[in-house]
């Protein structure tokens, strides 16, 4: 019988995606890096939209609508929920079960529509804008929204009897590449790869920010710090998602979505750093201005990046099989680790 092959020295690489994301800013006006951002996590390029004028406001001092907030978050939750789905199937899928990930397909097509239905995109959405949205809900997407929020719970027992209570697909999460608190904090892991070692860390929780501290939600933690946590704490992050956009749809108030503004927008001389929770963690980005159209620096913090770290110390000693469900569980997105 031949004896499984293990990794003993992993040597994490990067370097192929590169395109000067950051550096391309200090050439263009703020609002012309605007669909850019979108290109960072593609995955979840709502958050990114979001995150970026979020870090204009605070450096031009602005303060968008509530009505905006409130689309902001719809937004930034049916993107989170897009973005695990595509985890659930991909991560079933790279264990060789196919099912999830049509099953997970199926309803990341039903939040694209929506979101079809907003902007006219489905990957890369350029709807955020500083002061607000790009144009207020059209009043079709309202009924459809509630009418997918309404079947998700359903799509959601599905999956658990796809994978959660799959015996082959536990048997090969549980107890893998398990992550301790104290690794987790010091690698700087973030998000669910973060919470699934215990670490009850959600930036929308401890460090509110835009109209989240209005909305009632469990932050998902796990304590087992394994494959398995790491994705059962993504499953949890679905349902909570669903929550917040079912009251946010329930009270989103009346009144403008956007607020005017000059295209060729001067910010104060100074810097600022903003953070929110993006689908993978952390999402952070530092804006440094001289009082022109053009940021002099732009940095984005990646939580894809971050997350990576760990597989220096969570892959050796594992099978090389093993190996897929470990990458697969930190769930990176290439085009937010190589700028």
């Amino acid at each position: 019988m031949t004896k499984p092959i293990r990794t003993e020295e992993i040597e994490v690489s990067m370097g192929p995606l590169h395109r000067g994301m950051e550096k391309i800013a200090e050439k263009r006006t703020y609002f012309q890096y605007m669909p850019l951002v979108d290109r960072f996590d593609y995955l979840a390029a709502m958050l990114n939209g979001a995150l970026y004028c979020m870090t204009i406001e605070k450096l031009a001092g602005m303060e968008p609508p509530r009505r905006a907030e409130y689309i902001r978050v719809i937004m930034m939750e049916l993107n989170r929920i897009a973005s695990h789905l595509v985890f659930v199937g991909t991560l079933g899928l790279d264990l060789g079960a196919s099912t999830p990930f049509i099953y997970c397909f199926r309803e990341r097509e039903e939040i694209l529509d929506l979101f079809d239905l907003v902007c006219g995109a489905r990957m890369t959405f350029n709807y955020m804008r500083p002061g607000g949205v790009a144009k207020d809900l059209p009043p079709e997407f309202a009924p459809k929204c509630r009418e997918f929020l309404k079947k998700m719970p359903a799509r959601l027992r599905e999956y658990d009897d796809l994978l959660s209570n799959n015996e082959i697909f536990v048997e090969r999460m549980r107890g893998v590449a398990k992550i301790g608190a104290d690794e987790a904090v010091n690698l700087g892991l973030s998000g669910p790869t973060l919470r699934a070692s215990g670490v009850g860390f959600d930036i929308r929780r401890f460090e509110p920010y835009s109209v989240y501290p209005e909305f009632d939600f469990d932050v998902a933690v796990r304590e087992e710090g394994d494959c398995l946590a790491r994705y059962l704490c993504r499953t949890e992050e679905i349902r909570q998602s669903l929550r917040i956009v079912q009251q946010a749809l329930d009270g989103l108030p009346e009144g403008p979505s956007s607020t005017r503004i000059n295209m060729n927008l001067k910010p104060a001389a100074g810097e600022v750093y903003h953070h929110i929770e993006g689908a993978r963690g952390e999402m952070g980005c530092y804006l440094v201005s001289d009082g022109t159209t053009t940021p002099v620096r732009l940095k984005w913090r990646a939580p894809s990046f971050s997350n990576l770290a760990v597989l220096t110390s969570a892959l050796p000693g594992w099978k090389v099989a093993d190996s897929v469900a470990i990458i697969g569980s930190i769930d990176v997105v290439l085009g937010e680790v190589d700028r």
